[in-house]
């Protein structure tokens, strides 16, 4: 999803809520300041989905909760809210809350040319302050190629990168899958920039 500063003026987290509910797009919240969420391409819907669709079938009757784009995450020890592209909670304090999540145990986001810094900077250092995220998968809609940030026994974040033909391992929700399966039917095509987003 590319992401836009909206004009809003500055909320509070309530506020935020109140004025989100009343406006045709969703918005994330960091530090008071809310970022219009603007449509991907077809390539990031379809991949989202796939995600989303995945996850729910193999978690079926486990208790955790797949959510999709429209699923808030609470920045886990702070008041700042993203919309990732897919999350997992397996968390029962996520099933008493309805309209965010806060534990996830997995996070996915869809790269564009536009939001792949922030994704891989600003993003993970908010998602990986949550002691419940163990994987946070960033997935190029562009070429073959996902880049898993995997937090280990020790608490260390590792970093895998996968390319055509490897399978990808989720330990967080104990899942494995040939990476073409993401990809089946897609026309992969470069991105260029065409729009500034926050740092």
């Amino acid at each position: 999803m590319i992401v836009a500063k909206d004009n809003a003026p500055r909320l509070t987290p309530d506020e935020y809520f109140a004025w989100e509910a009343t406006q045709l797009e969703k918005h994330e919240y960091i530090n008071g300041e809310v970022y219009a969420m603007s449509g991907g391409s077809v390539n990031h819907g379809r991949i989202a989905i796939r995600f989303t669709a995945m996850f729910d079938s193999h978690l079926e009757n486990t208790g955790c909760i797949t959510g999709n784009s429209d699923v808030k995450v609470n920045i886990f020890g702070s008041n700042n809210y993203t919309y990732p592209d897919a999350s997992v909670t397996c968390d029962d304090r996520d099933k008493t809350t309805t309209q965010y999540i806060t534990y996830p145990c997995l996070i996915v986001e869809v790269l564009s040319a536009s939001t792949e810094a922030y994704d891989r900077g600003g993003k993970f250092r908010m998602y990986r302050q949550n002691p419940a995220l163990i994987d946070y998968l960033l997935v190029s809609s562009t070429s073959i190629e996902i880049d898993l940030y995997h937090k280990n026994d020790a608490g260390d974040w590792l970093i895998i990168n996968y390319k055509a033909g490897d399978t990808i391992e989720l330990k967080s929700i104990n899942l494995n899958f040939p990476i073409e399966q993401v990809y089946r039917g897609l026309t992969l095509t470069p991105e260029t920039p065409t729009d500034i987003i926050r740092e």
